[in-house]
């Protein structure tokens, strides 16, 4: 399974960037997609969630501002952030695992990680 998150860039306070993940070598319905990000000098945190059958977990900071989406047919990820404060600058990862429930959030559950993607927001 290769997994590639685009889609970053340098975006302005209160901005709305989509980020994708395009994702091959696995076939769409088998997998849970999700996004996480890393902070210089942070560990690597959760932020959304979307499974085979659409249901959506967010990370609280993500909640009301960022919209996790998939479109299975091109087998491609999405994440709509609004709304972005300098606190959401960092790599975005994409992730896929074949499972959910309440260890969405744990690193070491998924199976599959992209190259991330730099989102980096100027006040």
């Amino acid at each position: 399974v290769q997994l590639q998150a685009s889609g970053g860039g340098l975006v302005q306070a209160g901005g709305s960037p989509r980020l994708s993940c395009g994702a091959s070598g696995c076939a769409p319905d088998l997998y849970t997609m999700g996004w996480f990000r890393q902070a210089p000098g942070k560990e690597r945190e959760f932020v959304a969630a979307i499974s085979l059958h659409r249901s959506n977990k967010y990370a609280d900071s993500a909640k009301g501002r960022f919209t996790i989406s998939r479109d299975i047919a091109k087998n491609i990820l999405y994440l709509q952030m609004n709304v972005l404060t300098p606190e959401d600058s960092a790599v975005y990862y994409c992730a896929a695992g074949n499972f959910w429930g309440p260890s969405i959030a744990t690193l070491g559950r998924w199976d599959y990680w992209g190259k991330g993607t730099l989102v980096t927001v100027s006040s």
